[in-house]
């Protein structure tokens, strides 16, 4: 009853029309509160998905970053902001473009759609497809779908770190830290 006079109510506004929201997005994103990412991602999955990616970048001169947002704001939900364009704006405000060889990499988690964006920057861009990227995606969000989120990101960061070991090889030098590891609770 109340579900269908809010759905009334914003279609009457016009918020409704013309892609602008979709109703069960936005009671998905409403209900789906931040203390859930703590509870599938506890400390122990987040210190694990640190260590790969540790263990990952000692193998490549790239560099992988992974971020979790819970569920988008109310103005992004209103504007119907799709998964990768607020990856982007995490690519941008996290500054993963910001290193030597233009090759830092975001996994983005939009936990209440269960969707997850690679964001990656034009040097990477330049060398590994979107569909190479959206096959990793599809990877990790079937884990999602069955709950083993700790999985499916480590299943990701290992399957990124096939193709940047093939673009970004260390050649006998040392990889430079240039972005931090721990994941990024947004």
């Amino acid at each position: 009853m109340v579900l269908a006079a809010v759905a009334g109510a914003l279609a009457a506004a016009g918020l409704q029309e013309a892609g602008n929201m979709n109703i069960t997005r936005l009671f998905k994103h409403l209900l789906h509160f931040p203390w859930l990412v703590h509870y599938k991602f506890p400390p122990s999955s987040l210190n694990k998905i640190e260590e790969t990616i540790f263990l990952s970048e000692k193998k490549h001169s790239a560099e992988i970053s992974f971020a979790i947002e819970s569920s988008l704001s109310f103005f992004n939900l209103l504007q119907n902001t799709p998964c990768f364009d607020r990856g982007i704006d995490i690519f941008s405000e996290l500054r993963i473009w910001d290193t030597e060889e233009n090759n830092g990499v975001l996994i983005f988690l939009l936990l209440a759609d269960k969707k997850v964006e690679i964001v990656a920057d034009r040097g990477l861009n330049k060398k590994i497809s979107k569909d190479d990227w959206q096959a990793i995606c599809s990877l990790m969000e079937q884990a999602f779908k069955q709950n083993k989120f700790e999985t499916g990101v480590i299943t990701g960061i290992n399957e990124i770190t096939k193709k940047l070991v093939r673009y970004y090889p260390l050649k006998g030098q040392k990889n430079i830290d240039e972005l931090p590891n721990k994941p990024v609770i947004l």
